[in-house]
């Protein structure tokens, strides 16, 4: 390589290009990681949820699990930063730093080992013209000898010509010998710088270009080390974070989760119960056998519009009581059930259904919704929030109330917590009057306890109110109880007018009136004698009654009962005033005369 001056300043400089390339892929690399974090961390904070109140926050443990996982994917974020972090203090920056030295370096080595060789040059130059002159003086000694001879052997030369001639030759010969001394001298001088310059000074040089290239190879190895360690030494810490998703994702209860739901959405309410069986067809067999003609109810009667719906209640009808208005909704569409004398039940079809549905249709008349209508729009299309939370059911009802009395409890207890403090530092200001004021504290000390009183009196009236939810709770559920017995011991005792008869063939009940208007029969039939009452009831509830056949209450009205829930949901009730109306069986606690049979 001693000769290879050239190849090796392309080989450095190959090097150091290359060390260059290496830091620039670093440095994109960085780049990659800090965008990859910087996209982890939007991401995390598009789908995290903004603070929400406390009745907002997410209760459901799929979503508690997904807001976890969030929490660790922004952790894992961090850790790609502290990726990039160290990958540019460590590799990219010593890089740079490294390659700034190297350049300087090697230009040093390149500069020496140029000097040295132009050095040499010049001793060659110096010696190529001593060698030179040498020779040149050479030939014009030659040339004086061959001259001085000639005129020594031509005889008419004179003796001065002569002794000219052999005082040049003796100064050629002089000069002569005088330069090639000195082109001994230089030769002898450019062989030893020569030695020296291949033997000394290149292979110095050439050596510490070596030192510096192995030097960037150990270098470039150390970077490629540091790459991967800044990728390893946050691997346990990522690997928590992975162990973090994959315990979140375990966190997951799906029966907590509907239990949630349920807690959530739990009205109290009871469900509707059972539509009894409407027999159109006893009218028919009952007329058929006492060999009387049937004729619509619907003829021969007048409309007289100066009557109202209130003298309607009580009126005396042709063949026995004025029918009740039909409670909602029916089925009469419906498959029924006939029972024989033996107790054995048999399909049948009645034709009258249809004749009632087409004869509401071309009325128009609107007909009672069903109970459990009325209570989803009751709920659904509520008014704004009342303090004692009347206007939502029961049980949400109990728990907000239960939810409110945790919260005065503890704002209680922090006004008792400061009050203990004021009293404490009152104390030490009577004792050390040079540290405050106690008069200072009373005006405080007044206002925390206006405060305890104003929470302690909304305590009670919280749980007072909790207190009549509850006892209201368990006095439907008892009365439920109770209603469920009654009905099935006097379902086969009751008439469709409501009252009791011992003769089960008296019982008849007329076809639907529900396409006929409530004063259609008012100044034909008069019945000074309203239905009798079987018991009373006590309104739990408040009841708009703004459909047509039911009736309006306030929470703990009483009304009379006239006539037990059929299993539709409804009770016909009427006030002390003599208006009556169907109420919702659920929105009343009921009480049963024990005589009302016989009434």
């Amino acid at each position: 390589l001693k000769d290879q001056f050239d190849n090796l300043d392309k080989h450095t400089q190959w090097g150091i290009d290359f060390l260059e390339k290496y830091a620039k892929f670093v440095k994109e690399r960085i780049e990659i990681e800090q965008n990859y974090a910087k996209q982890l961390r939007n991401l995390v904070k598009k789908y995290c949820p903004k603070r929400s109140p406390k009745d907002e926050e997410p209760r459901f443990t799929s979503c508690i699990a997904f807001f976890n996982i969030l929490n660790e994917l922004n952790d894992y974020a961090g850790q790609r930063e502290v990726v990039a972090e160290e990958m540019g203090h460590r590799v990219y920056g010593e890089l740079m730093r490294y390659s700034h030295d190297l350049k300087t370096e090697r230009k040093m080595h390149l500069q020496e080992g140029r000097k040295a060789q132009q050095y040499l040059d010049m001793c060659w130059k110096q010696m190529d013209n001593s060698k030179k002159k040498f020779e040149r003086e050479c030939r014009e000694a030659e040339k004086a000898q061959q001259s001085y001879e000639r005129l020594d052997n031509d005889t008419n030369a004179t003796k001065a010509d002569v002794e000219k001639a052999k005082q040049q030759l003796n100064l050629r010969t002089h000069m002569a010998d005088e330069n090639k001394n000195e082109y001994a001298a230089q030769l002898q001088n450019f062989n030893g710088e020569q030695h020296k310059h291949y033997y000394i000074v290149i292979p110095q040089i050439y050596k510490q270009l070596q030192e510096m290239d192995e030097r960037r190879t150990i270098k470039l190895s150390e970077c490629y080390k540091g790459f991967a360690d800044s990728e390893r030494k946050v691997i346990p810490i990522i690997s928590k974070c992975l162990e973090g998703m994959i315990l979140a994702a375990k966190s997951v209860d799906e029966h907590r989760d509907s239990q949630l739901v349920i807690d959530c959405f739990k009205s109290g309410f009871e469900p509707p119960g059972d539509f009894p069986f409407e027999d159109y067809s006893q009218n028919i067999y009952r007329t058929i056998s006492d060999g009387t003609i049937s004729t619509p109810k619907q003829e021969g009667m007048r409309i007289d519009s100066k009557t109202t719906v209130g003298k309607a209640k009580g009126k005396l009808w042709l063949f026995g009581k004025k029918p009740k208005p039909q409670s909602p909704p029916l089925t009469p569409t419906s498959l029924y059930t006939s029972s024989t004398p033996n107790g054995s039940q048999y399909p049948i079809f009645s034709i009258e259904p249809v004749h009632y549905c087409m004869s509401d249709i071309k009325t128009g008349k609107p007909r009672i919704p069903s109970f459990r209508s009325l209570k989803r729009g009751y709920f659904c299309f509520q008014g704004p929030a009342l303090e004692d939370f009347s206007h939502l059911p029961p049980e949400q009802r109990r728990k907000k109330l239960q939810q409110r009395i945790d919260e005065l409890n503890r704002e209680l207890q922090k006004e008792t917590d400061q009050k203990d403090a004021l009293i404490k530092m009152k104390d030490v200001y009577e004792k050390n009057p040079q540290m405050g004021d106690p008069g200072s504290l009373q005006p405080k000390l007044t206002e925390t306890m206006s405060n305890m009183d104003r929470l302690r009196m909304e305590i009670h009236k919280n749980e007072a109110w909790l207190s009549e939810v509850e006892g209201k709770v368990a006095a439907r559920s008892d009365r439920r109880h109770s209603s469920d017995i009654n009905h099935l011991v006097t379902q086969g005792r009751e008439s469709p007018e409501g009252s009791y008869t011992d003769d089960a063939n008296q019982e008849v009940r007329g076809p639907p009136q529900q396409h006929a208007h409530p004063n259609e029969f008012d100044d034909e039939f008069e019945d000074d004698d309203p239905l009798p009452a079987i018991g009373h009831c006590k309104a739990i509830y408040p009841f708009d009654g703004h459909n047509e056949g039911t009736l309006a209450m306030k929470e703990g009205e009483i009304l009379y009962i006239i006539e037990e829930d059929k299993g539709d949901g409804w009770t016909r009730a009427r006030r002390h005033n003599g208006e009556e109306g169907y109420v919702p069986t659920s929105y009343i606690d009921v009480t049963l005369e024990k005589n009302s049979k016989g009434a």
